[in-house]
C-alpha cells in the first residue's frame, strides 16, 4: 500500500528531471550559439588567476575570491541588522503606544518605498560622517535597515499567527508583556517566518553587490575592477554572475533542509 504513492512520486521526479535537463541543454545550445556568433575572442583561460593562484605549491584567492569573502561578511552582518531591526519594528506596530506604532510605519513606509541606493548613499555621505563609520559599516546599516523594513512585515505576521492563548497563557503565570514575547511567542513564530526569512537572506546577498557603489571591495566590485584592467567584460561579468548563483542555490538548499527539520520538530 506504500510503495505505489512512492512509485509515483519518484517517476514524477524523474520526469521533472529530465525536464529540466532537456531545458538546460536548451539554453546552453543557445547560449553557444549565439557566443560562437559574437564577434568577440572569449578569454576564459585569463579568468583562471582571478580566481585562485599557485606559488610554490600553495593556493591562494584570487581577487574575485577575496571579494567573495568580503561579500559573505557584509551579507551576514546585514541579516543581523536585518533581524534586530524587523523585530523591534514588528513590536513596535503590535504595541500599544502610537508612538512607536507610527515611527515603525514611517519606518516600514519610508524604507520600502524608496530606492536602495538612495539610501545607501544617504547613509554615506550624511550619517556616516556623523557617526564616525567606516564604509563597511555603512554598507551593513544601510543594507540592514533596508531588509528589516521587510522584516518587519514577516516577523508581524508570524507572530499574529500565533493563538493568542499562548500570550495570555504566559500573562497568567506571572511574565511581563517582553518575557512572554521573548520565551513564549517569538520562538513559536520563528517556525512560521522562517521560510520567507531565508528567502530574505537569499535576497540579501544579490542586494549586497549594491556596496561596491561605496568603495566596498566586494565581489561585484572587484569584478569591476579586472574589467577595467583587462577588458574581458563578457568573461568576469559571466563568472560573477556564476558564483552568486552557486552561493545563493547552496542557501537555498541549506534553507529547505532547515525548514523541513524545523517542520518534524526536534528529535525524540
Amino acid at each position: 500500500m506504500n510503495r505505489r504513492p512512492s512509485a509515483k512520486i519518484s517517476a514524477t521526479t524523474v520526469r521533472h528531471v529530465a525536464a529540466f535537463v532537456v531545458l538546460l541543454l536548451v539554453v546552453g545550445w543557445g547560449i553557444v550559439q549565439g557566443a560562437g556568433a559574437m564577434p568577440y575572442r572569449w578569454q576564459w583561460p585569463r579568468v583562471v588567476p582571478f580566481l585562485f593562484k599557485t606559488f610554490d605549491g600553495q593556493v591562494y584567492a584570487g581577487p574575485l575570491l577575496k571579494g567573495l569573502v568580503v561579500t559573505l561578511q557584509v551579507s551576514a552582518l546585514a541579516f543581523v541588522a536585518t533581524i534586530a531591526a524587523g523585530v523591534i519594528a514588528a513590536l513596535l506596530r503590535l504595541s500599544d503606544s502610537i508612538v512607536g506604532r507610527g515611527v515603525a510605519r514611517v519606518y516600514i513606509e519610508v524604507v520600502r518605498n524608496t530606492p536602495l541606493l538612495v539610501q545607501l548613499y544617504v547613509f554615506y555621505f550624511v550619517f556616516a560622517p556623523i557617526l564616525g563609520i567606516g564604509r563597511q559599516t555603512t554598507g551593513v546599516l544601510a543594507l540592514g535597515l533596508f531588509e528589516g523594513a521587510f522584516a518587519a512585515e514577516i516577523i508581524r505576521a508570524g507572530i499574529l499567527a500565533v493563538p493568542l492563548g499562548q500570550a495570555e497563557a504566559a500573562a497568567s503565570l506571572g511574565l511581563t508583556r517582553l518575557q512572554a514575547n521573548r520565551f513564549v511567542v517569538l520562538p513559536q513564530a520563528l517556525r512560521i517566518v522562517l521560510p520567507p526569512l531565508t528567502s530574505l537572506a537569499i535576497s540579501l546577498v544579490k542586494h549586497s553587490a549594491i556596496v561596491s557603489a561605496i568603495a566596498i571591495f566586494d565581489l561585484a566590485n572587484e569584478g569591476r575592477n579586472i574589467i577595467a584592467d583587462t577588458f574581458m567584460t563578457f568573461e568576469i561579468w559571466l563568472t560573477v554572475a556564476a558564483i552568486y548563483l552557486v552561493v545563493t542555490t547552496t542557501m537555498s538548499v541549506l534553507a529547505g533542509r532547515l525548514e523541513r527539520r524545523m517542520a518534524h520538530g526536534p528529535a525524540a
